[in-house]
């Protein structure tokens, strides 16, 4: 390809996957309400334009797939035939292929043909009547609905001669839908290498701020002020420029849900929320797969089968809710299901049968506790192993996923009323709000999120419990971290305190030198040669120009 048309592949590809992942959406809708026919419109279109920029980058494969799905829903369309469930499971598993096909391309790849059964599938209704009229519209007499031998696997309808000067009217009302574009495609790494010199004002700044201390000067302090106010307006503005919509993740839902529905023989209904809630892009791409676990484990898992939800006084249709908010400069995500909920006492018993917890240890757990198990490796509570769920593999990436995104994720359940997953991350990885903490004459950073509380050491209100120091706080034994002692550093010699976090093993005190306080850091990666030591995910500047390092308060409880 030459270079323009190269650019314009990767701009037919951007454009292509944002449909495709649109078409999920709609084509679940259309299924639930086929009598709406802007939901049909919107199909259609989806498709030609995906066939209109497959053939002119002659992609034949894409080309064949969607013209055989664009004239069926053209006939739809034009009444002559109905959108039955065969049209409706084929349209579906089209759409698998045109993923896949659009991600070769995106890979540099050959793309690999659809079935030939399935184009002959979507060309040949199985229904009498108008369908079957329908599947032989413009075919010659005596024509049959199947291939014959030898011909091509594509059975189309011959198209009819167009005379000179007549005007394609379909057409013509597709290139009038078209918008006015308002937006224009920017490569990543050019908002990337932004963000990072506006970070590095934003250093520059914070000691500016430092450097001036109690010197007072009434034109200095103006000219400062107003400098903050710049960086500080700069700062959101292009932090806004890589925020997109959870609903770019959200549209992939509405399909896993069906398929996985149908999979298992349940009934479920899939509610979107706050699907315009925005969050960083590189978050946005991060939480599709720990999405995907949690809305099959609550399909799978949670949603009772719908002749037990009758027995119990359920509508046979189970709820699922996938939602999305802001919480500050976090983001709430939820996943919840009114299925049977989860007993700790099965999650106790199965983790003791996997050799992942002993039982003496199983029986001091507390409910919440219990529910934790659930993403220790191996875990599992399926008595056989499916497409769906039961390898032992699935929770524990979840909560991996998210800690990598210097998030939490929690659980609620209530048997018999269901479940809700709770996921906690930052509204963008480049800026994070943090409590800087001195210990041996070095400052560290904590993520802010993690933090609960901070109080005064107190040596007296130390307890040893299996061998361990426990904080006796409020009548709740709470794990000790020492930050000397986890960086090799001799005993404390003054006073201290201890930061009270919430990780994902459970809260633990931290405790420091000293607390220095709340501070909004710029996060930059670790030097190669430091990326392999333990418990820090980052390194920043603060604003007296000292490196701080960010602690892994998961890795700290995990010590």
């Amino acid at each position: 390809m030459s270079e323009m048309t190269d650019d314009i592949a990767a701009d037919f590809l951007v454009e292509a996957q944002e449909i495709a992942s649109r078409l999920g959406e709609e084509l679940v809708a259309l299924e639930r309400s086929p009598g709406d026919k802007e939901l049909l419109n919107a199909v259609f279109r989806g498709f030609h334009t995906i066939k209109g920029g497959a053939g002119f980058l002659n992609l034949q494969p894409l080309v064949e797939l969607c013209h055989a799905l664009e004239e069926q829903f053209g006939l739809v369309r034009s009444n002559k035939r109905a959108l039955d469930p065969e049209l409706c499971d084929g349209a579906q598993e089209a759409l698998d292929h045109v993923v896949r096909m659009l991600g070769e391309l995106g890979a540099g790849q050959a793309l690999g043909p659809a079935p030939d059964g399935l184009i002959v599938r979507l060309n040949t209704p199985d229904a009498g009547g108008g369908a079957a009229a329908a599947a032989g519209a413009g075919k010659p007499a005596g024509e049959g609905s199947q291939a014959p031998a030898g011909a091509p696997s594509q059975v189309a309808a011959p198209k009819r001669a167009r005379p000179a000067g007549e005007v394609d009217k379909r057409s013509i009302e597709a290139t009038r839908e078209v918008p006015v574009e308002t937006t224009i495609r920017i490569d990543t790494k050019r908002l990337d290498a932004i963000v990072n010199l506006v970070g590095e004002l934003v250093l520059a700044r914070n000691r500016l701020k430092t450097l001036r201390g109690a010197r007072r000067d009434d034109d200095v302090d103006r000219a400062i002020a107003a400098l903050d106010v710049s960086t500080t307006r700069l700062q959101s503005a292009v932090m806004k420029t890589r925020m997109q919509p959870v609903g770019r993740v959200f549209s992939r839902f509405p399909k896993v849900a069906r398929d996985v529905a149908r999979a298992v023989r349940k009934e479920v209904d899939l509610e979107l929320v706050g699907a315009d809630t925005e969050l960083d892009k590189t978050l946005v791409e991060s939480l599709a797969d720990p999405l995907v676990h949690l809305v099959r484990n609550a399909i799978d898992h949670g949603i009772e089968a719908p002749d037990v939800r009758e027995r119990v006084g359920k509508p046979r249709c189970g709820r699922v809710i996938l939602a999305a908010r802001q919480e500050g400069d976090h983001i709430a995500i939820e996943v919840r299901d009114d299925g049977g909920g989860i007993d700790p006492e099965v999650i106790k018993a199965k983790a003791r049968e996997k050799g992942l917890i002993d039982a003496d240890a199983a029986a001091r757990l507390g409910p919440d506790e219990a529910f934790q198990l659930i993403f220790l490796p191996g875990f599992s509570t399926k008595a056989e192993v499916s497409d769906i769920s039961g390898r032992g593999v699935g929770m524990d990436v979840v909560q991996s996923k998210i800690r990598e995104l210097n998030g939490r994720v929690s659980i609620q359940s209530k048997l018999g009323e269901g479940s809700r997953f709770l996921i906690r991350v930052p509204l963008t990885l480049a800026i994070l709000p943090a409590l800087l903490v001195h210990c041996v004459d070095r400052v560290f950073a904590l993520p802010l999120a993690s933090v609960q509380e901070v109080l005064p050491y107190q040596p007296e209100l130390l307890r040893w419990v299996d061998g361990r120091e426990m904080l006796d706080l409020r009548q709740q034994p709470m794990p000790l971290v020492f930050l000397r002692r986890w960086l090799g550093e001799g005993p404390l010699d003054g006073p201290s305190h201890v930061v009270l976090l919430i990780t994902g093993d459970g809260p633990i005190g931290l405790v420091v030198d000293q607390v220095r306080g709340r501070e909004e850091v710029v996060i930059k990666p670790l030097p190669k040669s430091l990326r392999a030591v333990r418990g820090h995910v980052g390194a920043t500047l603060t604003g007296d120009g000292r490196m701080a390092l960010i602690l892994d308060v998961d890795a700290l409880a995990r010590s």
